[in-house]
Parts: C-alpha cells; sequence; structure tokens
C-alpha cells in the first residue's frame, strides 16, 4: 500500500481554515493518473494539485476535483506556487510559466518586506457565451427567485480556463438566501451541462471590495461549494470591464473580490483587467498559508 504525502493550504488568505482550502502533493511525477484521481478523491478539497515536470514550461500543475481533472484552478495554483516557494523549491525564481490543460500561463511572485508573498498569475483570455435557459429555474436551483437575479446585466457563461456561469443578483442579501441544489444544474445549463455557477453582486460586506460572490460546483466535480475562487474572480473581473464599464477602461482595473462569508471562509482576490487589442488580459492575485500535512493510503499497492 502507497502513502501519499499531502500538504494542506488555505489559499487568498493569510489565516489558517479561511480562505479556500487545496491539497498539494509534491511527488505528482511518481503518480499514476488513476493514483492522482483517487487521492483527489480522499482528500475531499474542492480542487488537489499536483505540480509535474513540463517539456515546453518551467513547471506544469495538474489539478483534480474528487470527481474529475480540470484544465486550470486559481486557488489550487496559489497554494501550489506558494509551497514551492516556501520549500525552497522555486530557488530564486520570481518569474517563471506553467503549463496547465488552459494554456502556458506566466507566474509572478513578490515578497513584501514583512515576508508576505503574493503569487500573481495569468489567466487565459475571457470567452463569454450566451446563456439561454430559464432564469427562473436557475433562480430556483440556488434557493432563489427570479426577480434576485439583475434585470440590466446579461446572464453569461464564462472562461479564463474553466467555464462557469455568472449571474448578476440585486443585493447582497440574497447570498444569505442561497442554497444550491447542485443535482438540477446540467438541466438547466443546456449549452454547457458541466458549468459551474457563480451568483455575484457589486454589494459587499468589506467597503474596500469591490464585488460579491459565492461559488456552486457542478454535480460532476463531486463538491458543493467552492470557498473562494480564482478563475471566477479573474472572468468576472472581465465581465466587470465589458458589461458594467461597457469597455469603457483606462488602460486597467484594479478590482478586489470577496468571497466564502456565507460558509465562514472569507478570503479575497485581487483581479486585474489590462486591455488587449479586442480583448482582455486577465490577472489575479493572493496569497496563501499552510494549515497542515497529512497521508492518504492508497489501494491496490
Amino acid at each position: 500500500m502507497k502513502t501519499i504525502k499531502v500538504h494542506h493550504y488555505d489559499a487568498f488568505s493569510k489565516e489558517p481554515n479561511k480562505g479556500n482550502p487545496a491539497g498539494v502533493v509534491l511527488n505528482g511525477d511518481e503518480l499514476t493518473d488513476k493514483e492522482m484521481q483517487e487521492i483527489a478523491f480522499k482528500v475531499g478539497f474542492n480542487e488537489t494539485a499536483f505540480p509535474v515536470q513540463s517539456e515546453i514550461a518551467d513547471l506544469r500543475i495538474r489539478f483534480f476535483t474528487p470527481g474529475h481533472e480540470m484544465n486550470l484552478c486559481g486557488h489550487a495554483t496559489m497554494a501550489t506556487v506558494y509551497a514551492l516557494k516556501t520549500k525552497g523549491l522555486l530557488g530564486d525564481k520570481t518569474d517563471f510559466t506553467i503549463e496547465t490543460r488552459a494554456g502556458i500561463l506566466p507566474i509572478k511572485i513578490k515578497s513584501t518586506i514583512e515576508s508576505e508573498i503574493f503569487i500573481t498569475m495569468k489567466q487565459a483570455s475571457p470567452q463569454f457565451e450566451k446563456f439561454n435557459g430559464s432564469k427562473e429555474d436557475l433562480a430556483n436551483s440556488i434557493g432563489l427567485k427570479e426577480s434576485d437575479i439583475h434585470d440590466d446585466l446579461p446572464i453569461l457563461y464564462g472562461s479564463t480556463g474553466t467555464w462557469t456561469l455568472l449571474i448578476p443578483v440585486k443585493e447582497l442579501d440574497a447570498f444569505k438566501k442561497m442554497k444550491p441544489n447542485n443535482k438540477e444544474f446540467p438541466a438547466i445549463l443546456k449549452e454547457m451541462p458541466k458549468s459551474s455557477i457563480h451568483p455575484f453582486c457589486m454589494e459587499t460586506y468589506d467597503t474596500s471590495a469591490d464585488m460579491h460572490a459565492r461559488h456552486f460546483s457542478s454535480p460532476f466535480s463531486g463538491t458543493i461549494e467552492d470557498a473562494v475562487t480564482g478563475t471566477a474572480s479573474g472572468v468576472m473581473g472581465a465581465f466587470f470591464a465589458k458589461y458594467i464599464k461597457n469597455n469603457n477602461i483606462e488602460e486597467y482595473l484594479n478590482l478586489i473580490v470577496e468571497q466564502g462569508h456565507e460558509i465562514q471562509k472569507d478570503g479575497r482576490v485581487m483581479v486585474q483587467i489590462s486591455k488587449s487589442n479586442e480583448s482582455y488580459d486577465v490577472e489575479i492575485t493572493g496569497n496563501a498559508v499552510h494549515v497542515k500535512d497529512f497521508d492518504v493510503r492508497l489501494e491496490g499497492e
């Protein structure tokens, strides 16, 4: 029987047991795909990440939910890079590239005088697709009424590496009422049945934040809710630039996204959007904190 060490980090927070938990397994090159999936299932976090060698970038990161492999995961990238940096496995590198299933993405690390580490990752170019389903059914699937959804903003699938359905909600109070029925999502999301759902609004708990959100997982992923979501925050920033600012931004736009308050996992993601020809460049910045290490035993060895 093979025993694997898993490092638990919380991303987008400096405080343990806040933000978004991720498992990081540092000996990914020694594992098969099946073993990675088994580890992610047993760990049970929304994502477990496996840094491995890459022939086309400085390193490759593979991301697994308990149910399947993901193209990209923002919070697990933060956790993985933080782990590699603090364990001395990156040497003096502060600028490098990671290979993901969403493409090769640049990473930057900044250390402050107080020894805080901030990690910036560039995401894939934002894409949007129309949602043509029932707004009433969609609202009901997360415990809301159709009247809770913003009238003047579109409901859109968005991706900067992972597809999610962006739902603009009128008021912050609605977020406390939300109860996702994840099993209903695929039938409602006919265009992209495997998409997650990401309601957001412009009212925030923290006056320094610009947007508030929750993130409800696809039932195929084996989890219910993501505490603080990096890729969804990135595409939400692009939505803000395109549909709320109506493409009327100067060279760049800095946003702070807060998430996780309703499940006592509050964290924040810094999002920078800059114009790039007809599209936008999207970067997110965050941090992480080590929580604990634990072992997972693999069957059948």
